[in-house]
């Protein structure tokens, strides 16, 4: 019996082990949406716009009110310093949507519950800052 119970304990073991060291993180996601949801909730909520692009890129025409943080930039502490509450609705975007999915999904691990990536300012049909 005691053969059994440890041979059960050695398979089982590392296997909740690996599942359950995620914390509280582990199996994050975001959502994704359309830019159309993504402009109503700018219109009717209170959100951050997170752009995930380069300083150059943001600097040649972003959407209003969006907080540049550079994908390759994100950790804990520079997430924190631009979204304070790990429950802030973030809308993400990048140039054409490979950044901003990489940067939505980052943000998810790291704990922050209210992410929605909506793609890429290329095809954003709404107006814009230089």
């Amino acid at each position: 019996m005691r053969r059994i119970f440890s041979v059960l304990v050695s398979l089982f073991v590392p296997v909740l082990l690996l599942t359950g060291c995620g914390g509280a993180a582990s199996g994050s996601t975001y959502q994704q949406i359309s830019r159309e949801e993504a402009k109503e909730m700018m219109d009717t909520e209170e959100v951050i716009i997170l752009d995930v692009r380069e300083q150059s890129e943001y600097d040649g025409g972003h959407i209003s009110g969006a907080v540049l943080l550079p994908v390759g930039t994100i950790d804990e502490d520079t997430a924190a310093a631009v979204i304070p509450e790990k429950d802030s609705t973030v809308l993400v975007y990048c140039r054409s949507g490979n950044r901003s999915k990489t940067a939505a999904s980052a943000l998810a691990e790291l704990g922050y519950t209210g992410i929605y990536e909506f793609g890429g300012i290329t095809t954003w049909p709404y107006e814009i800052e230089q």
